[in-house]
């Protein structure tokens, strides 16, 4: 199928700023297993790997994407720059979100796995076929912040701080294996969910797309894997709805809501026949 392109395309020096990124961060690792690793790069590994995770699962997706709840202004800007250290901004990911949502599995969605396995886990990374405009329009409500407008211009300048500070600490293979690996684990898992839970599962609400709840990549992406969930209640904190639905990230939030940093939690009222 040929994509449609409803704005203007990337430009080809945006394009190859994110090929090589995409490229780096699954090269980097390698390169350095084969030239030597320490155990510190290991511990370096151990404190990104939850950071970037719950930046696109519970951070991006939940919070910046869907208003799931709510909380400070402060720790939503401390949110917002942590998310730039992967180098993704929440107005940009939340534009491309939203018109995932807008136009899941038609020729307009952003990542959809009808247009074909390469172009939704990888191509899409690096041009998903919309303007910087269009991104903006859909995530408008953010640009309300000047801090997180700030982020949208220069996220990039967030994320070279965070390679500069990990290279200073551990050089290239701190670098490769604290930064880098968890972060291409990270975007594996979030086009794990793209790809895989529009095409395999099981559907437990008619939506007007293919979104399917997938066990699997539940339990590898801390509960993203209940998608045809989340199409139907997109807002909602809790993603498992069913019983045996196991989802952590909302375990993360009504944590952070015992804490008193977050409120307003978003859960939807199904009824037991759904839930089961």
């Amino acid at each position: 199928m040929t994509r449609r392109r409803p704005g203007q395309p990337r430009a080809a020096w945006e394009k190859s700023r994110a090929a090589f990124f995409v490229a780096l961060i699954h090269v980097a690792p390698i390169v350095a297993i084969v030239l030597g690793i320490q155990r510190r790069d290991w511990i370096a590994f151990a404190v990104f790997y939850p950071i970037f995770g719950l930046s696109a699962t519970l951070v991006l997706h939940r919070y910046f994407a869907h208003h799931s709840f709510a909380t400070s202004r402060t720790l939503q800007a401390v949110m917002g720059t942590m998310t730039c250290t992967m180098f993704l901004d929440p107005v940009s990911f939340v534009g491309k979100h939203r018109l995932h949502h807008r136009f899941s599995d038609t020729e307009r969605d952003v990542h959809s796995p009808t247009q074909g396995f390469w172009y939704c886990w990888f191509e899409s990374l690096v041009d998903e076929g919309y303007s910087d405009a269009e991104i903006v329009d859909a995530a408008r409500d953010l640009m309300r912040y000047p801090e997180l407008r700030w982020l949208h211009r220069h996220f990039i300048v967030v994320g070279l701080a965070a390679w500069a500070v990990v290279f200073l600490l551990g050089g290239f293979s701190m670098f490769a294996i604290g930064y880098c690996l968890p972060l291409a684990i990270v975007l594996n898992q979030a086009s794990l969910v793209n790809y895989a839970c529009h095409r395999w599962g099981y559907r437990r609400f008619t939506t007007p797309d293919q979104s399917r709840n997938n066990a699997i990549v539940a339990a590898l992406t801390l509960g993203e894997g209940w998608h045809n969930n989340h199409h139907r209640f997109p807002r909602s904190a809790r993603a498992g709805l069913g019983r045996w639905e196991i989802d952590p990230l909302y375990g993360v939030i009504r944590l952070m809501a015992a804490m008193g940093l977050a409120w307003n939690v978003v859960v939807p009222t199904i009824t037991p026949e759904q839930e089961r």
